[in-house]
């Protein structure tokens, strides 16, 4: 490789085109310039902004990151394209991409024990899960709208059964409980009194032996697994058998007893193969449950025979699984040691994972693709971090160190957010991540 000095000799040079997939207002001239090779993305992204505001007088500032050959730059230039024996003889084309990192931290909206599960698949309002027996819908800025109080344990799930419902109204929500059961709530009309939503426990599911510590739903909404510590998964019809047994959760309890009045459901399957706690459920497609468990195994179920078609030995006991990625067909694991790793399944011949990173420094308890974008991972662990990674670099995009303990779990929230809730009880939102 051959990086030329300029004509005075201070700085080696080298002849660049920079190019992007973004629409206007982000596209530069595509006309090569000569640029120091010393610089590193910080640099090539203040370049960047000046050739923007040069054609655009109201431009304003903003982060970006760098491909070269589909590789994000994380040195650099010259000592990336040593690293990759790229010749710098020809005009070098780097693509630039918005950068993946959160601009703001909201204030937190505190619980009363350890977030132990959080659902951001609803734009309109994020599900979290407490230690303290309850579930709890927040809007933003740490407002929250409904408590869902039933369960006699601490949350260990939530899920949205179908989160791109536009309107609230309609909406399903379930949760799992370290109580053995699942609980199924259904937000109804506005109340004309204090102009809120209301939402009704419709049925509670029981049937596992030991604790709920996962629960997905299939993409209809209508079914919804559940993994246990009794080494089982469930599958459940969400429907409630009489909407007239709904209770209101403002009026269920009266004069210090209980007048819960549910229908109850009886698990329509069980899939058993796992020996320890399946700890991770995934419902991607239809046809097909992932799931991940302290035996150090992941499966892949057939829903309709009920029988495991894909089985594969992790090494570590699995705490939490994601698929997404290429055609929604990578699986990515959080474990009990520091790494996230992720298999592409449709590589014959190799289970070893396709990549590993490592910059966490204790368990992972959460992971979760991006559901827009090929790329993207987010990241909790018990090192009290939540990481944002991209496939095409080893290193973290970003590090959200706002929790002040163990971080239990974490998801996408509106495309742009993350949140995560963790030990020291707080819901924390971090806004203005653009992975598009």
């Amino acid at each position: 490789m051959d990086i030329h000095p300029d004509e005075e000799g201070e700085a080696k040079q080298v002849q660049v085109r920079f190019i992007t997939k973004l629409q206007q207002p982000y596209k530069v001239q595509q006309a090569s310039i000569s640029i120091p090779a010393n610089l590193t993305r910080f640099g090539l992204s203040a370049l960047v902004n000046n050739l923007l505001l040069t054609s655009n007088a109201d431009w304003t500032t903003e982060p970006f990151d760098f491909l070269i050959d589909g590789e994000l730059v994380r040195m650099s230039l010259e000592e990336f394209l040593l690293a990759k024996g790229i010749s710098a003889e020809k005009v070098l084309e780097i693509e630039y991409i918005k950068a993946v990192a959160p601009r703001n931290q909201e204030e937190p909206s505190l619980h009363d024990d350890w977030v132990s599960a959080v659902d951001g698949s609803n734009d309109g309002y994020i599900l979290t899960g407490c230690y303290d027996d309850l579930g709890r819908v927040w809007k933003a800025g740490g407002i929250c709208t409904h408590v869902l109080d039933g369960h006699s344990g601490p949350l260990t799930s939530v899920c949205n059964l179908m989160p791109k419902v536009d309107s609230i109204v309609g909406q399903v929500v379930a949760t799992g409980s370290k109580d053995r059961t699942l609980r199924l709530w259904k937000f109804g009309e506005e109340d004309p009194i204090d102009q809120t939503k209301k939402i009704r426990s419709v049925k509670v599911l029981r049937g596992h032996t030991d604790a709920v510590q996962s629960i997905a739903a299939i993409p209809s909404g209508d079914v919804v697994c559940s993994g246990s510590w009794d080494c089982t998964i469930n599958l459940w019809n969400t429907t409630a058998n009489d909407p007239e047994d709904s209770v209101s959760v403002k009026k269920r309890k009266k004069g210090g007893q209980d007048k819960e009045a549910l229908s109850e459901g009886e698990a329509l399957t069980t899939l058993v193969g796992h020996t320890q706690c399946v700890s991770s459920v995934v419902w991607p497609q239809r046809e097909t449950i992932y799931s991940g468990s302290w035996d150090h195994s992941i499966r892949r179920w057939d829903v309709e025979t009920g029988k495991d078609s894909f089985t594969m030995s992790c090494g570590k006991a699995i705490n939490s699984l994601s698929i997404g990625g290429e055609s929604c067909a990578l699986i990515a694991a959080g474990s009990s040691d520091p790494v996230l790793r992720v298999w592409d399944p449709r590589k014959p011949g190799t289970l070893s994972p396709i990549f590993q990173f490592s910059s966490h420094n204790s368990w992972i308890s959460s992971c979760k693709w991006h559901d827009k974008s090929w790329y993207h991972l987010a990241s909790a662990s018990y090192d009290g971090k939540v990481m944002l990674w991209d496939l095409r670099t080893a290193w973290p995009l970003s590090v959200i160190d706002t929790h002040g303990d163990k971080v239990l779990c974490a998801d996408w929230w509106k495309g742009d957010s993350v949140v995560s809730g963790g030990a020291d009880s707080k819901l924390r939102i971090s806004s203005g991540v653009s992975v598009m």
